[in-house]
């Protein structure tokens, strides 16, 4: 195990307000790391960026599905009936990484989804400066927005186990 807390009891998050308030945190991490995203990819090294892309991305993954008490550890946590109200959900607003042990393999999977993210970073790091600061925004933007539907697929999950009295008493 890695040198990380153990946060695998988190639970999910009990009202709209707390939804809101891990959504916002989410959100926030998800711009530093595009940032982070973005110093990467203006650096002129071929393929820097798709590596550290990968990790960081892969990364943010599980830090999102901790947030909300939906990674596949702490999912598996929870009763049976909402345990199946989770998966459904997921599978129902496309949250293909909800609930999953993320992998540069799926990782992977996913930014081929997102293919002219590559494609326009190679190309403008053909052009000097100019392309490297291109290569650097397009990078932010790509990252910022696949971790902005992470969040919101999370959170819709979170809403439906809400919905259906994950924490009420039984």
């Amino acid at each position: 195990m890695s040198g990380k807390k153990d946060t695998n009891w988190t639970l999910v998050p009990a009202s709209a307000r707390d939804i809101d308030a891990v959504r916002e945190r989410c959100r926030q991490l998800v711009r530093r790391r595009a940032m982070v995203s973005a110093g990467v990819a203006a650096v002129p090294i071929p393929g820097l960026d798709v590596v550290s892309d990968l990790r960081m991305f892969a990364l943010l993954i599980d830090d999102i599905n901790q947030e909300f008490g939906l990674s596949e550890r702490q999912i598996e946590r929870l009763q049976p009936r909402f345990r199946v109200i989770a998966y459904e959900a997921a599978m129902g607003v496309g949250g293909m990484l909800v609930g999953k042990l993320v992998t540069r393999e799926v990782v992977t999977q996913l930014l081929r989804r997102t293919g002219f993210k590559a494609v326009a970073r190679q190309a403008g790091k053909l052009v000097p400066f100019a392309g490297q600061l291109a290569s650097a925004g397009i990078g932010f933007y790509a990252f910022r927005q696949i971790g902005y539907q992470h969040v919101e697929a999370c959170v819709r999950v979170a809403q439906e186990l809400v919905a259906a009295g994950v924490h009420r008493p039984a």
